[in-house]
């Protein structure tokens, strides 16, 4: 079982998936800067130097300055603004991984269609060889195609 065990671990599908959720957990990280740091603060002053974070509901009715203040008297806070940040956090994380996606698609080359030796036959369907001139099950004269006649 333990033999077992590490053939699955070690398949490729599963160390590709756990490089995958380690490289996602640091570019969400980054992606979180990006939009706290970064994004936010320009939106806020263009929106009259509002900061989104502080954008709060005190569900116990007394009135506080800011979130941390609330968060510091123990208060039950609706935190709407912490909300907003994580759905533009959000939007951004999917358009990149969007944009990283539709790269690699496109780099990737579409394979040639596999070279045959064989067609199909028209009266019987059976696979016989590009070259005949007749099918070796139904026996019927085929049409002479291009690549046959060569």
């Amino acid at each position: 079982m333990l033999k077992e065990f590490r053939e699955f671990a070690l398949k490729g599908n599963v160390l590709d998936l756990a490089i995958g959720v380690i490289i996602g957990a640091a570019f969400g990280r980054i992606i979180t800067s990006l939009v706290e740091d970064i994004i936010m603060p320009p939106l806020g002053l263009l929106l009259g130097q509002i900061n989104y974070a502080d954008y709060f509901i005190a569900l116990d009715g007394n009135s506080y300055p800011s979130l941390e203040v609330a968060q510091t008297a123990a208060a039950p806070t609706l935190n709407y603004g912490l909300f907003i940040n994580n759905i533009v956090n959000f939007l951004l994380v999917a358009f990149a991984l969007f944009l990283i996606i539709r790269g690699i698609n496109r780099m990737r080359r579409k394979a040639p269609p596999p070279e045959t030796n064989t067609k199909e036959c028209p009266f019987c369907a059976s696979a016989i060889s590009i070259k005949a001139r007749r099918c070796p099950e139904c026996t019927s004269e085929l049409p002479v195609t291009a690549s046959a006649a060569d």
